[in-house]
């Protein structure tokens, strides 16, 4: 439901309150999130050092799956390179294993250039795509400063771009763009991360437009697009003879509403991409730990495989209470 619908009586509109239903498995699913238990897997101890080339200079000591480990390791715990270079030594003497760990400064070079896996979740029937954006900060003053002792703002912020699957709030596809960038324009590199077939595709009306329309029939031609028409958004040239899936949803607003066409095509489906962002800035963070924008677009894809690791746990099942 659209906040501006309710604005006039907010605050005569009582709190929504939801209950739980799986209390004792999500209780559990947070415990375990804590849970220290590591293993390594012998294929990760076979890939951890490269295999010597016969090409000039010195060979690398550390393949990308050291260095992904080291990040992902950061991200979860939150913790500087520094500290991530001691726990993962640590780990290393706990399960016995004799294999070298990167010191903090390899760490933050090879983490420039690092290719994380672009494949998030694998699904395999036809997955419902939701699509949002929002901003993490990287560097300048913050709020409170700026108030307490006046000046100009010199913040700079990148744009996450999510497509999260409603169903299991797992995390599909992910980018990270300058503020520059417009919305729209990721839909399809967001989606040709997808893999496995798309039943359909739902945005909030930044997204509303045929551009947007062109790059998910492109990738899929049968999946259903559920888009916010905006309020002066008008049926196209060939509405009466064959109407466009955003010509059937302006004249479904036009005959129920807004509010009636929300109800009909489970349009607050939408608002749990929100939920994966507030997931990945309570879990993650607001702001990005690296300086040049290729650290930073590795950093946010290993931070999104890290929400998934974390997700997959388990999540609540809620219920909400009349």
């Amino acid at each position: 439901m659209p906040h501006k619908a309710t604005e006039p009586r907010r605050h005569k509109i009582p709190k929504a309150r939801y209950r739980v239903e799986n209390w004792a498995a999500y209780d559990a699913a947070l415990r375990r999130r804590g849970d220290l238990t590591v293993w390594v897997t012998p294929e990760a101890i076979a890939a951890w050092t490269p295999p010597t080339t016969s090409r000039r200079g010195r060979p690398a000591r550390y393949s990308d799956i050291a260095i992904e480990t080291g990040l992902m390791l950061r991200l979860a715990f939150g913790r500087p390179w520094r500290q991530t270079e001691g726990l993962l030594g640590s780990l290393m003497r706990l399960l016995g294993l004799d294999l070298p760990v990167p010191d903090h400064t390899t760490f933050s070079r090879r983490s420039t250039d690092l290719a994380v896996a672009s494949a998030l979740v694998r699904t395999d029937g036809p997955v419902t795509v939701v699509i949002d954006s929002t901003g993490l900060k990287v560097f300048g003053r913050g709020e409170r400063h700026l108030e307490k002792h006046g000046g100009t703002a010199r913040r700079c912020w990148r744009k996450l771009h999510l497509a999260v699957d409603p169903a299991t709030g797992e995390i599909l596809a992910s980018a990270l763009t300058g503020n520059e960038e417009g919305d729209a324009s990721l839909v399809g590199p967001l989606l040709d991360q997808v893999t496995g077939p798309i039943g359909a595709v739902l945005a909030d009306g930044a997204y509303d437009g045929e551009p947007v329309y062109r790059a998910v029939a492109e990738r899929a031609p049968d999946a259903e697009v559920i888009i916010a028409p905006r309020s002066t958004a008008v049926p196209s040239d060939t509405a009466g003879s064959a109407p466009s899936q955003r010509d059937r949803h302006i004249q479904r607003i036009v005959e129920r509403g807004r509010r009636g066409w929300q109800r009909a095509v489970q349009y607050g489906r939408r608002s749990l991409a929100e939920v994966a962002m507030l997931r990945y800035k309570v879990l993650i963070g607001r702001s990005l730990r690296a300086r040049t924008l290729p650290a930073q677009k590795a950093e946010a894809k290993a931070a999104c495989a890290v929400i998934n690791r974390i997700t997959s746990l388990g999540m609540p099942t809620s219920r909400k209470v009349a």
